[in-house]
Formats: structure tokens, sequence, C-alpha cells
């Protein structure tokens, strides 16, 4: 799959996935709804206030109203409407989580619950995928959403997800990048370090399916021209599918730089939960739910 575009074909070419929204009385959201609904991919339990959400419905969303593959269910609070959300997921009548117009924060207290959470034991980290003009296929990041500066155990569960979700879109041997700030070992950068024992890791069977090649600086991860101009005669340096960053301030700054720099169209999710959980910003546009949510339902098939 090198466009997401080719991602939302594909997911709506499967069975249909249920996905559970919670706070869904917000227009960007019923938007990304509306337009996963004309592809195809999914069908929707909408959590949230009845009357508010049936009369924006009707108001602004004519195609969902009446639609056999919208339900919506009342909740009083943001509160409740994210702990209505969760239970769906974790009891199977779901298989997607996706956050509306609450906090993050709100969505995450219910997802972490003991009783009814989708808690599994694994680190949850966040999973982007870029699709960046003049690159030939999709571009995961990972974590630039969830965990501050992780460590190497956390690092290498971070990696297992991140490969979860590219093999769901179809690459089968993904070569992960550990990104430091130069492509050789040194004891006083922790983040060369780490990309050495992943590396050690992954050779040993410790992570598998894939490749994991670092440390790298990013121009060698995604440059051949370049690692070949800086010697390295590694047959996968410039050739990542997925980028590792050593904390979540290079993740958010990569992130942003590739949005707003490169113009790249993005999906991403919460994966190493129960089920992948679309936790976009408020602030993103009903496209990126949309691909956001194709990425959610592709992942959760595999």
């Amino acid at each position: 799959m090198d466009t997401l575009d080719v991602l939302v074909e594909k997911t709506a070419a499967n069975d249909t996935r249920t996905v559970a929204v919670a706070s869904a009385a917000d227009i960007e959201v019923l938007q990304a709804v509306e337009m996963a609904m004309m592809k195809g991919i999914a069908s929707f339990l909408l959590i949230d206030n009845e009357e508010r959400l049936q009369q924006l419905i009707k108001d602004q969303f004519p195609e969902l109203w009446n639609n056999p593959y919208i339900s919506i269910v009342h909740a009083d609070t943001i509160q409740e409407a994210a702990e209505k959300a969760v239970r769906f997921v974790s009891s199977g009548e779901a298989q997607v989580l996706m956050k509306g117009n609450l906090s993050t924060a709100v969505v995450m207290k219910a997802v972490l619950n003991a009783e009814y959470g989708l808690r599994t034991g694994k680190v949850l980290s966040h999973v982007a995928a870029f699709e960046v003009e003049g690159y030939d296929r999709l571009l995961f990041v990972t974590d630039a959403g969830m965990n501050i500066t992780p460590k190497l155990e956390e690092k290498a569960q971070i990696i297992r997800n991140s490969v979860e979700v590219a093999r769901a879109c179809g690459v089968d041997v993904p070569i992960v990048a550990p990104l430091a700030a130069i492509e050789t070992i040194n004891p006083a950068m922790t983040p060369t370090m780490d990309a050495a024992a992943l590396v050690v890791m992954n050779r040993r069977g410790q992570i598998k399916d894939c490749i994991v090649d670092g440390p790298l600086a990013l121009d060698n991860a995604v440059s051949i021209k370049s690692a070949q101009h800086k010697g390295i005669t590694s047959e996968t340096a410039g050739k990542a599918d997925i980028l590792v960053v050593p904390s979540i301030e290079a993740g958010n700054i990569l992130y942003k730089s590739l949005m707003y720099f490169a113009k790249a169209k993005v999906g991403g999710i919460i994966q190493g939960a129960k089920a992948p959980i679309v936790l976009t910003s408020r602030s993103d546009s009903a496209e990126t739910k949309l691909y956001s949510l194709a990425l959610a339902i592709q992942t959760s098939k595999n």
C-alpha cells in the first residue's frame, strides 16, 4: 500500500468492522464518519447526548440519518461516553475505539480502567502512517504521542507495535530504523546505545518479523544516496519503513515537520491495547481522521 487512499480502498474490500466513537457530536468527527460510510469501511456506534447528536446529524449529515450502519447510543456526559465506547470494544461489539470531541485524558482513563478497559500489559504507543510526496511507500513514525523518554525494553515494544501496523498495511518484513543524531555508537548518546541493543535483540529473535538497522540519522534512514555517501554499507540503510524516534519531543517535531513542511498526508493510531485506538487531535481534519480510521480498521483485521 503505497498511498493512504490505497489503504482506504483495501480496507473497504474486506469485511466491515464496527467503530465505537466516544463523544461523536462534532462536525469534523461526523465528516470522517460520513466519508468512511461512503467508502464502506466501517459501521459506527456513535455515543453522545442523543438529542444533540440526532439534531446535528439531521441538520448537516442527512446521509447518516436512519442509516443501517449507524447506531446512536445516549450518554449524559463525556465521561459516560468514553466508558460506554470502551465497554463496547472490550466486549467485542466494536473492534476499534475512536476519540471524538473530548480530551485524550478522559478517553485514556477509560481505556486503562482495570474492570472494563483495554489494557493488555503491553506498552501503548502511537504509530503514524505518512504519505510523503516523492516517497515510494508509506512511512511509519513512532512514537510521537505517548511515551516521553522510553527505555530500551519500551522501545522494543514500540517497535513490535509498529511492526504489527506496518505488516497489516502489506509490508511483510518492515525495515526499522532507530533514529539518533549520528550513525555510530557513542556511549555518551543513549539513543545510539539503545539502537545497537535493539539490532542485537532483533537478530536473536526478541523482536520478530522485521529488520532493525541502527543507529541511523534521519538522512541515512530514508536516503540510499546519503547512506552510500557516508560509507554505510548496510543493505537496509536508506530503505526504512519505520522510523523509531528517541523521545516524544523528537517525534513531535518530525511528525509536524512532515505535515507542515512536506505537506504529507497522515493517519495515526494507538497500538498495544486490546484493539486499535483512533486518538486524533480535535483540530485534525476529517481526511486525517478518515485515514486514521482506515489504519485502525486494517490493523484490527490482522
